[in-house]
């Protein structure tokens, strides 16, 4: 992700397709709150300020998507035991737990909740995709939930897949990373631009950026931009983790 603020300084030619900070937490509650329709949310964190950053937002967010927030606690990263404040939670009879941590942790909570006998669904923040999130989790692993933006092969729409067969072809290696195709979004939008237009003359390109009347055909899903040139329609997937370790698109799905 980039910057809040970027946006927020009054730059009539930038217009941001990347992800701000902020979009995975509203992205994480959307998903918890609207698309799973849980009843009752946990948040765990850890005290890095990364993830503690990152559980403040998710807690908003679900507030302001008036979502139910049973439950908000912390663990001390690498303790290795987090039986204590799991056993705290199962109290709480959370549908689902967010942990904001890094995978290191989150593979063993994972397990452990488990062996503790918990249905909740864990969904892990963006510092839980990692391999070996599922070789700490052991067989815990399938199921477990994490949201981030996708690898470029896990990108659901079709405009994607035919992007990533002829980059492929072209440059005899994959895309690095999703943001070689937020950035081709970016770039076709423009020719978007130019094309509807007639004109290449940015008096005429930045109203329609910013007013496009449908949502753009992005490789990363389909976006408009808004009066301030922040994206709308999040580029982040929530994937589910496969007995094999790897990872399932599971929202959005087309």
């Amino acid at each position: 992700g980039t910057s809040d603020e970027l946006t927020q300084r009054g730059w009539k030619t930038f217009f941001r397709n990347a992800p701000p900070n902020s979009d995975e937490a509203v992205f994480a509650a959307n998903y918890m709150v609207n698309v799973k329709k849980y009843q009752r949310i946990a948040v765990l964190s850890d005290h890095s300020s990364y993830a503690t950053g990152l559980a403040q937002s998710v807690k908003k967010a679900v507030q302001d998507q008036k979502g139910n927030l049973v439950a908000d606690d912390f663990i001390n990263a690498g303790t290795q035991d987090y039986s204590a404040v799991l056993t705290k939670l199962k109290s709480k009879n959370p549908d689902v737990l967010f942990f904001s941590g890094y995978y290191t942790d989150g593979g063993l909570i994972r397990a452990q909740m488990k062996q503790l006998g918990m249905d909740t669904v864990f969904i892990g923040g963006d510092a839980n995709q990692n391999a070996a999130f599922a070789k700490i989790a052991g067989n815990a692993a399938q199921g477990a939930m994490i949201v981030n933006v996708p690898a470029p092969e896990n990108l659901p729409y079709p405009e994607a897949k035919k992007f990533l067969t002829d980059y492929t072809q072209a440059f005899g290696s994959a895309p690095p990373s999703i943001y070689t195709f937020t950035n081709a979004d970016g770039l076709r939008a423009v020719f978007a631009a130019i094309e509807a237009t007639k004109s290449a003359d940015t008096a005429k390109l930045i109203p329609w950026l910013h007013d496009m009347k449908q949502p753009f055909p992005g490789l990363t899903g389909p976006f408009t931009w808004d009066d301030k040139g922040e994206r709308i329609g999040s580029p982040m997937s929530a994937f589910e983790v496969q007995a094999d370790g790897s990872y399932k698109t599971v929202y959005p799905t087309n």
